[in-house]
Protein backbone atom coordinates (compact mmCIF):
# COMPACT_ATOMS: atom_id res chain seq x y z
CA UNK A 1 0.00 0.00 0.00
CA UNK A 2 3.04 2.72 0.63
CA UNK A 3 4.46 1.53 -2.52
CA UNK A 4 1.11 1.79 -4.26
CA UNK A 5 0.89 5.34 -2.54
CA UNK A 6 4.40 6.84 -3.54
CA UNK A 7 4.30 5.58 -6.99
CA UNK A 8 0.58 6.62 -7.83
CA UNK A 9 2.07 10.17 -8.70
CA UNK A 10 4.54 8.28 -11.26
CA UNK A 11 1.96 7.66 -14.14
CA UNK A 12 2.19 4.98 -16.16
CA UNK A 13 6.16 4.89 -15.46
CA UNK A 14 5.11 4.26 -11.97
CA UNK A 15 2.43 1.22 -12.53
CA UNK A 16 4.51 -0.57 -14.35
CA UNK A 17 7.54 -0.11 -11.32
CA UNK A 18 4.48 -0.82 -8.92
CA UNK A 19 3.84 -4.22 -11.11
CA UNK A 20 7.47 -5.48 -11.09
CA UNK A 21 7.20 -4.85 -7.85
CA UNK A 22 4.38 -6.95 -7.05
CA UNK A 23 5.80 -9.92 -9.33
CA UNK A 24 8.86 -9.72 -6.71
CA UNK A 25 6.70 -9.75 -3.60
CA UNK A 26 4.09 -12.60 -5.18
CA UNK A 27 7.13 -15.11 -6.58
CA UNK A 28 10.58 -14.65 -5.59
CA UNK A 29 9.70 -13.42 -2.17
CA UNK A 30 9.21 -16.89 -1.06
CA UNK A 31 11.00 -19.01 -3.25
CA UNK A 32 13.79 -17.27 -2.04
CA UNK A 33 12.92 -17.38 1.98
CA UNK A 34 12.27 -20.68 1.38
CA UNK A 35 15.95 -21.48 0.01
CA UNK A 36 17.96 -20.03 2.68
CA UNK A 37 18.87 -22.07 5.37
CA UNK A 38 15.86 -21.72 7.42
CA UNK A 39 13.79 -23.09 5.02
CA UNK A 40 11.24 -20.26 5.50
CA UNK A 41 10.00 -17.17 4.95
CA UNK A 42 10.21 -14.43 8.02
CA UNK A 43 6.14 -15.37 8.69
CA UNK A 44 6.94 -19.25 8.47
CA UNK A 45 9.97 -18.48 10.69
CA UNK A 46 7.65 -16.15 13.30
CA UNK A 47 5.22 -19.00 13.42
CA UNK A 48 7.90 -22.00 14.43
CA UNK A 49 7.79 -23.16 10.54
CA UNK A 50 9.81 -24.47 7.94
CA UNK A 51 9.69 -26.20 4.35
CA UNK A 52 10.85 -29.56 4.07
CA UNK A 53 10.65 -32.69 1.24
CA UNK A 54 8.07 -35.13 2.53
CA UNK A 55 10.95 -37.76 2.66
CA UNK A 56 11.93 -34.92 5.40
CA UNK A 57 15.74 -34.29 3.77
CA UNK A 58 16.10 -30.54 3.12
CA UNK A 59 13.97 -28.69 0.33
CA UNK A 60 15.48 -28.99 -3.16
CA UNK A 61 15.11 -25.93 -5.67
CA UNK A 62 12.61 -27.77 -7.98
CA UNK A 63 10.65 -28.70 -4.85
CA UNK A 64 10.15 -25.50 -3.90
CA UNK A 65 9.82 -24.12 -6.62
CA UNK A 66 7.51 -26.48 -7.97
CA UNK A 67 5.01 -25.58 -4.80
CA UNK A 68 5.18 -22.09 -4.74
CA UNK A 69 4.14 -22.01 -8.69
CA UNK A 70 1.31 -24.13 -8.27
CA UNK A 71 -0.51 -21.52 -5.13
CA UNK A 72 -1.88 -19.65 -8.64
CA UNK A 73 -3.96 -22.97 -8.46
CA UNK A 74 -4.44 -23.64 -4.63
CA UNK A 75 -6.37 -20.10 -4.81
CA UNK A 76 -8.64 -21.27 -7.09
CA UNK A 77 -11.57 -20.10 -7.34
CA UNK A 78 -11.20 -17.19 -4.58
CA UNK A 79 -9.17 -16.77 -1.13
CA UNK A 80 -7.14 -20.34 -1.58
CA UNK A 81 -10.21 -22.55 -1.47
CA UNK A 82 -8.78 -25.08 -3.39
CA UNK A 83 -5.87 -24.97 -1.36
CA UNK A 84 -8.30 -25.39 1.87
CA UNK A 85 -9.74 -28.06 0.65
CA UNK A 86 -7.08 -30.13 -0.30
CA UNK A 87 -5.66 -29.16 3.38
CA UNK A 88 -8.82 -30.37 5.06
CA UNK A 89 -9.27 -33.63 3.87
CA UNK A 90 -5.87 -34.86 3.98
CA UNK A 91 -4.30 -36.29 7.30
CA UNK A 92 -1.02 -34.63 6.62
CA UNK A 93 -2.47 -31.04 5.80
CA UNK A 94 -0.98 -31.12 2.70
CA UNK A 95 -1.75 -28.62 -0.15
CA UNK A 96 -1.95 -29.30 -3.80
CA UNK A 97 1.25 -27.09 -4.29
CA UNK A 98 2.89 -29.60 -1.73
CA UNK A 99 1.64 -32.76 -3.08
CA UNK A 100 3.06 -31.83 -6.74
CA UNK A 101 6.17 -30.42 -5.19
CA UNK A 102 6.74 -33.20 -2.98
CA UNK A 103 6.96 -31.26 0.07
CA UNK A 104 4.71 -30.30 3.39
CA UNK A 105 5.49 -27.75 5.61
CA UNK A 106 6.25 -28.89 9.22
CA UNK A 107 6.37 -27.21 12.89
CA UNK A 108 10.62 -27.10 14.16
CA UNK A 109 9.60 -27.57 18.23
CA UNK A 110 7.19 -30.32 17.55
CA UNK A 111 9.69 -32.76 15.65
CA UNK A 112 11.55 -35.64 16.88
CA UNK A 113 13.18 -38.46 15.35
CA UNK A 114 11.39 -41.57 14.62
CA UNK A 115 12.25 -45.54 14.51
CA UNK A 116 15.66 -45.97 15.61
CA UNK A 117 19.34 -46.67 13.58
CA UNK A 118 20.79 -49.83 12.53
CA UNK A 119 23.28 -51.59 14.54
CA UNK A 120 27.28 -50.21 14.92
CA UNK A 121 28.76 -48.17 17.10
CA UNK A 122 29.11 -44.60 16.96
CA UNK A 123 31.78 -42.94 15.00
CA UNK A 124 33.15 -39.24 14.79
CA UNK A 125 32.84 -38.09 10.60
CA UNK A 126 36.60 -37.53 9.27
CA UNK A 127 35.69 -34.82 7.23
CA UNK A 128 33.77 -32.08 7.69
CA UNK A 129 30.42 -32.72 6.60
CA UNK A 130 27.55 -30.19 5.08
CA UNK A 131 24.08 -30.30 6.66
CA UNK A 132 22.69 -31.65 3.55
CA UNK A 133 25.08 -34.92 3.49
CA UNK A 134 24.41 -35.37 7.14
CA UNK A 135 20.68 -35.36 6.88
CA UNK A 136 21.27 -37.96 4.26
CA UNK A 137 23.60 -40.03 5.94
CA UNK A 138 20.83 -40.17 9.33
CA UNK A 139 17.91 -40.71 6.54
CA UNK A 140 19.92 -43.64 5.16
CA UNK A 141 20.74 -44.61 8.89
CA UNK A 142 17.27 -44.96 9.89
CA UNK A 143 16.24 -46.82 6.94
CA UNK A 144 18.78 -49.55 6.49
CA UNK A 145 17.20 -52.10 8.37
CA UNK A 146 14.41 -52.41 5.94
CA UNK A 147 17.04 -52.89 3.05
CA UNK A 148 19.10 -56.21 2.54
CA UNK A 149 22.77 -56.35 3.87
CA UNK A 150 23.73 -56.39 -0.33
CA UNK A 151 21.53 -53.35 -1.39
CA UNK A 152 22.46 -51.64 1.81
CA UNK A 153 26.36 -51.76 1.57
CA UNK A 154 25.50 -50.95 -2.59
CA UNK A 155 23.69 -47.82 -1.81
CA UNK A 156 26.39 -47.21 1.17
CA UNK A 157 29.14 -47.02 -1.28
CA UNK A 158 28.09 -44.07 -2.90
CA UNK A 159 28.88 -42.02 0.18
CA UNK A 160 32.12 -43.69 0.31
CA UNK A 161 33.90 -40.10 0.87
CA UNK A 162 31.97 -39.27 3.77
CA UNK A 163 34.12 -42.02 5.64
CA UNK A 164 37.72 -41.88 4.27
CA UNK A 165 40.33 -43.96 5.55
CA UNK A 166 38.56 -46.31 8.02
CA UNK A 167 39.20 -49.80 8.78
CA UNK A 168 38.69 -52.06 5.71
CA UNK A 169 37.94 -54.43 7.43
CA UNK A 170 34.36 -52.46 8.34
CA UNK A 171 31.45 -52.45 6.31
CA UNK A 172 30.74 -48.70 4.32
CA UNK A 173 27.14 -49.83 5.63
CA UNK A 174 28.20 -50.12 9.61
CA UNK A 175 30.39 -46.72 8.91
CA UNK A 176 27.35 -44.47 7.89
CA UNK A 177 25.46 -45.96 10.47
CA UNK A 178 28.35 -45.15 13.19
CA UNK A 179 28.39 -41.89 11.69
CA UNK A 180 24.74 -41.25 11.89
CA UNK A 181 24.70 -42.47 15.36
CA UNK A 182 27.55 -39.79 16.29
CA UNK A 183 25.66 -36.80 14.53
CA UNK A 184 22.93 -37.83 16.52
CA UNK A 185 25.00 -37.55 19.59
CA UNK A 186 25.52 -40.88 20.59
CA UNK A 187 29.12 -41.98 21.78
CA UNK A 188 30.61 -45.30 22.57
CA UNK A 189 30.31 -46.76 25.42
CA UNK A 190 27.17 -44.62 26.20
CA UNK A 191 23.60 -45.38 26.59
CA UNK A 192 21.52 -45.48 23.50
CA UNK A 193 18.71 -42.86 22.95
CA UNK A 194 15.24 -44.35 23.74
CA UNK A 195 13.26 -44.88 21.26
CA UNK A 196 10.80 -42.01 19.90
CA UNK A 197 7.11 -41.48 18.43
CA UNK A 198 6.32 -42.84 15.42
CA UNK A 199 6.21 -41.08 12.31
CA UNK A 200 8.31 -39.65 8.98
CA UNK A 201 10.51 -37.63 10.93
CA UNK A 202 14.25 -38.87 11.04
CA UNK A 203 16.15 -36.51 9.38
CA UNK A 204 13.32 -33.53 9.96
CA UNK A 205 14.26 -33.28 13.64
CA UNK A 206 18.16 -33.32 12.72
CA UNK A 207 17.99 -30.62 10.18
CA UNK A 208 17.77 -27.35 12.23
CA UNK A 209 20.77 -28.57 14.65
CA UNK A 210 22.90 -30.30 12.28
CA UNK A 211 26.38 -27.75 11.80
CA UNK A 212 29.89 -29.09 10.76
CA UNK A 213 30.88 -32.28 12.02
CA UNK A 214 28.12 -32.59 14.66
CA UNK A 215 24.96 -31.41 16.31
CA UNK A 216 24.49 -27.73 17.73
CA UNK A 217 24.09 -27.93 21.13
Amino acid sequence: MACGTALGAGGRFGTGLMFMILFAINWLYPIVFELLPAAATPGKRIMGLHVLMANGLPVTPAGCLIRNLLRVVDFLPLMYAFGIICMLLRRDARRLGDLAGGTLVAYRNELQPAGSFGAGEPMPPSVLLSARQQAAIAAFAWRVGRLTPARAEEIALLAAAAAPGAALETSMTTRLVGIARWLHGQRPNAPALGPPAAGLRPAVGLRGGLRGGGLSP
